[in-house]
């Protein structure tokens, strides 16, 4: 029996350590050779960058560390793998490097970028008869994989999201005397709006959520916008607004682009989305005359493990280490997939499905589930979200900070 290679790509999340931690177990349980991994994802293993996990890794308390630890413990890249024609020397390098560590199980955590990767490895091995199983392990804050219910990550930054935005209406309620608080929340999203849609999740019998939500999935118009900010500042003293990153005018205009933009394009064409929250925060002090508050989640959202989602870590850890259990039984160019079966009670099930009806494929937030008037969200997603952020785990402390694993 051969090893293990597994690697982390994009931006890592509060939980991608503790599907890392689901392999590393799953490979000592199993007793199925050693585990590599990737420094930097494929783009560290290209450059022979290889870390031996035993040389780190040592017991289970180290395991339960890591289970805490945000950030990609192993590192991580955006590198787009190119295609085969006119690269076949890229391939030819990663197989031989394969075939120098003795892999056998190649795990890729990640999302829909990641799964073209799997992709492309497990059909280059199909087609030049290799042995070498690939399995996809899903990762996003964003929760835009399609086919499963829902993608780890998303629930810890999603109850980030949503006790920040609770934490800042009350901040907001404690001002307002003489003129109206206002303040505008911007959340990672570039074209799913599931992140952002997590701020009415602050909604409770103690306390109200945002006023209005936004997300990329319907067009912004900002004329509407302001009417309704004004409309919302005779009524109200504080006023709170969520935002997408990437919300758009009708012709496709990012609102970001429309202020002090700096544009930066990654190796898969994405551009950087920044300041959108800081457009409309200057477009109602401009209309109103109030002063506004703009407030940035950006990172925060995806690497607050002390905030982590106890539904989220477990789950994370599951499919790490269910993908080792499906690699061995010798399924390869699969993703594994979390399906719920009832969400009152919470329960799920894992299952496997092509990787092809994954890789670069988004899954936005469904029409229905936004309100006929594109500025909040409706129960069905309340329904759909709530459970992911149920129950804590609480970080080891020294001196009062948490403590990490780290390289």
């Amino acid at each position: 029996m051969g090893n293990t290679l597994v690697g982390q790509s994009g931006g890592p999340t509060a939980v991608i350590n503790s599907s890392l931690a689901g392999v590393i177990r799953c490979v000592k349980d199993m007793q199925i050779g050693k585990v590599y991994g990737m420094h930097n994802g494929i783009e560290g293993f290209l450059k022979d960058d290889v870390i031996d996990i035993d040389d780190h890794i040592t017991d289970l308390r180290d395991l339960s560390l890591l289970k805490r630890t945000p950030a990609a413990y192993l590192g991580s890249c955006r590198y787009k793998l190119p295609e085969v024609e006119g690269h076949e020397e890229v391939y030819k390098k990663i197989f031989d490097l394969l075939k120098k560590y003795d892999i056998d199980n190649f795990l890729y955590i990640g999302g829909n970028d990641s799964m073209d990767t799997v992709y492309k490895l497990s059909t280059y091995a199909y087609e030049h008869g290799r042995s070498e199983r690939f399995i996809g392990i899903p990762k996003t804050i964003d929760n835009d994989l399609p086919v499963t219910d829902h993608c780890p990550g998303f629930g810890s930054a999603a109850k980030f999201v949503a006790t920040s935005m609770k934490e800042i209406i009350r901040d907001n309620y404690s001002f307002g005397a003489t003129e109206p608080k206002l303040c505008v929340v911007e959340i990672m999203g570039r074209n799913a709006g599931w992140l952002t849609a997590a701020s009415a999740l602050a909604k409770d019998e103690d306390g109200p959520g945002p006023d209005l939500i936004y997300l990329p999935e319907v067009p912004f118009d900002m004329d509407l916008f302001l009417s309704r900010i004004k409309d919302l500042t005779k009524r109200k003293r504080c006023v709170v607004v969520a935002c997408s990153e990437g919300i758009h005018l009708e012709d496709g205009t990012l609102v970001c682009e429309m202020g002090d933009y700096y544009e930066h394009v990654d190796a898969f064409g994405h551009k950087m989305l920044s300041g959108a929250g800081r457009v409309l925060a200057n477009a109602i002090g401009r209309e109103t005359g109030y002063n506004v508050r703009n407030v940035e989640l950006s990172i925060l959202q995806r690497c607050a493990a002390h905030m982590a989602s106890r539904v989220d870590v477990d789950e994370a850890y599951n499919v790490g280490y269910l993908a080792v259990q499906a690699a061995d039984r010798g399924e390869t160019g699969k993703m594994v997939t979390i399906q719920c079966v009832n969400r009152e009670p919470y329960y799920v099930n894992y299952t496997l499905t092509d990787v092809r009806s994954v890789a670069t494929i988004e899954k936005k937030v469904p029409r229905e589930w936004i309100t006929a008037d594109d500025a909040y969200v409706t129960r069905d997603y309340i329904r759909y979200a709530s459970p992911l952020l149920i129950g804590t785990i609480l970080p080891y402390e020294a001196r009062g900070v948490p403590k990490h694993m780290s390289l």
